[in-house]
């Protein structure tokens, strides 16, 4: 991965949310940008321009934009500076896994390279970060596997918890309350017709849950 060229806050955050936006489903949109990073779409549109004039963006026409090979660099520096703060922050210092996203938000762009390195060092080097997100290696590779939503799994069908999203504390401490962290082992008793909830066991445990909780919920199928 290359080291030498740093880059501004907002740009490695666009970046880092077209990253996101791709993964979910293809181009991202002028509309999709702005949600994502809570700002007005006529600002996301000059940006979007000056990026893809730096070759870190690559515009598909009546669809989107996509990164570049040098604009998904910079998006999984990024990330790799994110996910290790999260987690140096709960391994070593005992964050909570709902407060370390904000934190993290705040201190990836300030962070050396260097300085990720050694707080990953520091904790083993992990794999992935406190809430399941993988944490791209130092030369920018990272693996992204395939996950189903709990709310996808069929009656009886059981299922491990990989990764949860991040973005709302309230929901991470709900989640916890739950025992739906990475590594739990979950059992769909039944689904209500209609978009109803969700019967789960988790960890002999009956638990109850709405859709869209479920749909925030990534797990493995479990043979």
């Amino acid at each position: 991965m290359t080291r030498a060229e740093s880059y501004t806050a907002p740009v490695e955050d666009y970046l880092k949310a077209i990253y996101d936006l791709e993964r979910a489903g293809g181009p991202a949109g002028t509309n999709e940008i702005a949600q994502r990073l809570s700002i007005a779409p006529a600002s996301v549109s000059g940006m979007v321009r000056r990026l893809a004039e730096h070759g870190l963006l690559a515009h598909e026409r009546y669809r989107g934009v996509r990164l570049t090979e040098a604009g998904r660099r910079v998006a999984l520096r990024t990330l790799r500076r994110h996910r290790v703060i999260e987690a140096y922050l709960t391994q070593a210092l005992g964050y909570e896994w709902d407060t370390v996203h904000q934190e993290a938000e705040r201190l990836e762009h300030a962070a050396s390279d260097e300085l990720i390195d050694r707080m990953a060092a520091a904790i083993g080097e992990p794999s992935t970060d406190p809430h399941g997100a993988p944490i791209p290696t130092r030369e920018g590779e990272i693996e992204e596997r395939t996950l189903l939503p709990i709310s996808d799994l069929a009656p009886r069908q059981r299922g491990r918890v990989v990764r949860v999203s991040d973005h709302d504390p309230a929901r991470l401490r709900y989640l916890a309350e739950l025992g739906l962290r990475p590594g739990a082992e979950v059992e769909c008793v039944e689904r209500a017709p209609f978009g109803g909830p969700i019967r789960l066991q988790v960890a002999d445990i009956e638990r109850i849950i709405g859709p869209q909780l479920a749909a925030s919920v990534l797990v493995e199928r479990a043979d």
